[in-house]
């Protein structure tokens, strides 16, 4: 069945081959659009592992700047370590004051469902060839500014009030308490036999072995 899925040439048109593929996967009640991205990403790993095995071989630039393959053993990844005491168990949402403005603002992991309305958002901007994806981003995560959960208040705040360093602090904060899969990875360097940590990147052979990039 999964093989079957991951050659839909509908699906993967339309962008939603993977997607399909991990919903078939899943065994417990779960509202798939409740999913955060790192939960995501353990099942598309997971999946990686029962389809086509734990060995994956990736291409990864050493400190000197060569480029050099490494075969990584996917069931030794491990999850990133996030600060559990930041956010309540349970919750998605997490409040901070920014740095820069002293202003008070609410954000939210991101769930399979926050990330799709960014995603439209971002395919109807590059039509109009407009390169936003930081502060589209930004719009979808924040719910509340000051206690205000108005969009049109969290829009206007992204567009003309958000300073750099604040905008930085917000993402830095919600990458410190998403849950995720540690995709760096202990390296030895070929050429003088140093080692150097890496973070890989899940090319397309991740699920298609054959395709030649």
């Amino acid at each position: 069945r999964e093989e079957d899925i991951l050659t839909n040439q509908s699906y993967i048109k339309s962008g939603v081959v993977l997607d399909k593929l991990f919903q078939s996967l899943l065994v417990t009640e779960v509202d798939y659009n409740d999913l955060l991205i790192g939960d995501k990403n353990a099942i598309m790993i997971a999946a990686r592992i029962l389809g086509y095995g734990k060995e994956y071989t990736v291409e990864v630039e050493t400190p000197s700047g060569n480029k050099q393959s490494v075969e990584i053993d996917l069931t030794q990844l491990d999850d990133k370590e996030i600060d559990w005491t930041a956010i309540p168990e349970g919750e998605t949402e997490i409040t901070t004051e920014l740095p820069a403005s002293k202003r008070t603002v609410t954000v939210q992991l991101t769930t399979h469902d926050i990330q799709k309305k960014i995603d439209r958002e971002l395919e109807g901007l590059k039509k109009l060839k407009k390169d936003a994806s930081v502060t589209t981003m930004l719009k979808h995560i924040i719910t509340s500014v000051d206690g205000d959960s108005e969009s049109k208040t969290i829009r206007h705040f992204v567009d003309n009030e958000l300073f750099a360093l604040d905008s930085r602090h917000i993402r830095n904060t919600i990458k410190a308490v998403t849950p995720d899969i540690n995709l760096e990875i202990d390296c030895i360097d070929e050429e003088d036999q140093e080692p150097f940590r890496r973070e890989f990147s899940i090319g397309l052979d991740f699920f298609w072995p054959d395709t030649k990039l």
